[in-house]
């Protein structure tokens, strides 16, 4: 059971990175084959996507950490939440700035998802602050082994 364990992290990991290639991939094809249209929308697509990679790559990351020390730390998810915010951001301003004209409405909703957005990306920093100024980790000793 140990072994068909490690080796689903294993396919999942793996999963992890080949899709970060394709994406990565798509999204400099998206990118070029936007250009024409105005590199405003072109770029905001490119930036969008390429935080996608990197979140896809963090949890490759993070299955690769785990499969060698059998310890599961929460700084990258940590990070990957602040890509997460950071896109959200990015994609909010975009749309806010590129899409339909913004009624009063629309712009305070703007407004309070851009909010929220920062404040989750502070306490995050903040997360992060603390877990690498706290005592290191130990191995856990109830956790099961992979091969």
């Amino acid at each position: 059971m140990e072994t068909l364990d490690g080796l689903g992290y294993i396919t999942a990991g793996f999963s992890f990175l080949v899709l970060g290639m394709v994406v990565f991939l798509h999204a400099w094809y998206a990118f070029m084959t936007k250009l024409s249209s105005g590199v405003m929308a072109a770029s905001l697509t490119l930036l969008h996507d390429l935080l996608m990679v990197l979140i896809m790559l963090e949890l490759f990351r993070t299955v690769l950490n785990f499969l060698k020390t059998n310890i599961l730390t929460p700084e990258p998810f940590l990070h990957i939440c602040i890509i997460a915010s950071t896109r959200r951001i990015l994609t909010t301003g975009a749309e806010a700035g590129h899409g339909e004209p913004l009624t009063a409405e629309l712009f305070h909703q703007y407004l309070l998802d851009m909010g929220v957005n920062v404040l989750v990306i502070v306490a995050l920093v903040v997360a992060v602050f603390l877990v690498r100024k706290g005592p290191p980790s130990e191995k856990c000793e109830t956790c099961p082994t992979v091969p």
